[in-house]
């Protein structure tokens, strides 16, 4: 039997136990799962990797529960910029858009610009003319209205500080959404999606919509979504980094994926997590905080939905 494996994420940090209650626990678990086994069936049937991991993003994107589509974060403007990349393995095509407002499913869009572009990587208004050409419906600033959200930013609007959502201690809601996943064609694909920082400025954009630092796939190697301190995750080219210690070390997906969240982020004082699934399958999960939202499943039966350690 041709193997396949599907991983996802919705984000790492410090999920600190005792503020989480069971209900919002479950709550959290319950939509991981409802993704993870979306993309899983996708797979099941035959489908290519980079459906997979479109619909399973897609479902994290229509939840007000994580930092992507609808739970989107407040910028310092109070919009909501989100951010989005897909990359397939086998021919190292990708689709990444940035700074985009009122759509959705910001990864819909990303896989358009691979899909029905000749370039990679739309932002800001261009990227909404590229969506208004396809004719993309968009939804009123209310879709994206969250009442913890909208909180968050009250707390810091009128300073100049800006907040990753998984590093609130308080009441927290948590992050940017990913999924990667390998199909029975033997092909790997990454898609990442997210709302950025609470109070951003500026068009600050993060690591997710950038290939090879919070996307990346190619056969030869693995596909990665990561998640964590942007800033630090695009000085470290970090899903490219997991790339080349397996295609230049010889390094298993495990050993690279470790080394480069706990030893060389770390060492430039960067935190969060990734997943990553290679061609033979095998998942890895890594973060250096207290918590990742993830969840994986393979084609063997063996899965798990895991917030902490």
């Amino acid at each position: 039997m041709n193997k396949f494996s599907i991983a996802i994420h919705g984000g790492a940090g410090t999920l600190v136990k005792g503020l989480m209650t069971p209900e919002l626990e479950s709550q959290y678990k319950a939509k991981l799962e409802e993704a993870l086994e979306s993309g899983y069936k996708v797979l099941e049937a035959n489908g290519s990797a980079l459906d997979a991991v479109e619909v399973s993003v897609t479902i994290l994107e229509n939840s007000p529960l994580f930092n992507a589509g609808k739970g989107s974060v407040f910028s310092n403007a109070g919009t909501h910029e989100m951010d989005a990349a897909i990359m397939e393995g086998k021919n190292l095509e990708a689709g990444a858009i940035s700074l985009i407002t009122g759509i959705k499913n910001p990864i819909t869009l990303a896989r358009d610009v691979m899909e029905k572009s000749d370039h990679v990587f739309l932002a800001g208004e261009g990227a909404m003319q590229f969506a208004e050409s396809l004719h993309y419906s968009l939804e009123e600033p209310s879709y994206f209205y969250d009442e913890v959200r909208y909180k968050q930013w009250q707390g810091i609007k009128d300073s100049d500080k800006f907040q990753l959502d998984h590093s609130v201690k308080k009441d927290g809601k948590f992050g940017t959404v990913g999924a990667v996943a390998l199909g029975m064609d033997g092909t790997i694909g990454a898609a990442t999606s997210t709302g950025g920082m609470t109070n951003k400025k500026w068009g600050r954009v993060g690591d997710s919509p950038m290939i090879g630092a919070g996307t990346y796939a190619n056969n030869k190697t693995c596909a990665v979504s990561c998640t964590g301190s942007g800033e630090f995750f695009i000085r470290g080219v970090v899903a490219y980094d997991v790339s080349c210690l397996m295609e230049y070390k010889g390094m298993s997906l495990e050993e690279a994926a470790n080394e480069v969240i706990h030893n060389r982020v770390k060492a430039i004082n960067g935190d969060g997590g990734l997943i990553a699934v290679d061609a033979q399958g095998n998942i890895a999960l890594p973060f250096n905080t207290e918590g990742m939202y993830r969840g994986y499943k393979k084609w063997n039966g063996e899965k798990d939905v895991l917030i902490y350690k």
